[in-house]
């Protein structure tokens, strides 16, 4: 009785731990962390430019050169959000 409920949890715990786990190694969940990444530091540097600059370091340079790629790629991006988002509803 009381060992198969712990069994139980213990397996439950570990595959939580494994779904958490898997948005980076999963390739569609992947790209959808990269272009939330991508969209938020190019929103983030257009309200808070003084946060998002090229001489900080850190997280900060890190979001810098998430919002040039946001800024000169914009077009493309745009079409990558959308493309993702109907394969996330869909798929």
């Amino acid at each position: 009785c009381c060992l198969g409920s712990h069994y139980d949890s213990h397996t439950h715990l570990k595959w939580l731990k494994a779904r958490l786990m898997s948005a980076l190694l999963n390739f569609q969940s992947f790209l959808v962390c990269i272009l939330l990444f991508i969209c938020t530091s190019t929103y983030l540097r257009a309200q808070l430019p003084s946060y998002i600059r090229r001489d900080k370091e850190g997280f900060a340079a890190f979001a810098y050169k998430g919002s040039v790629i946001g800024t000169r790629l914009s077009p493309w991006v745009s079409l990558s959000c959308m493309v993702m988002a109907v394969f996330v509803l869909l798929f």
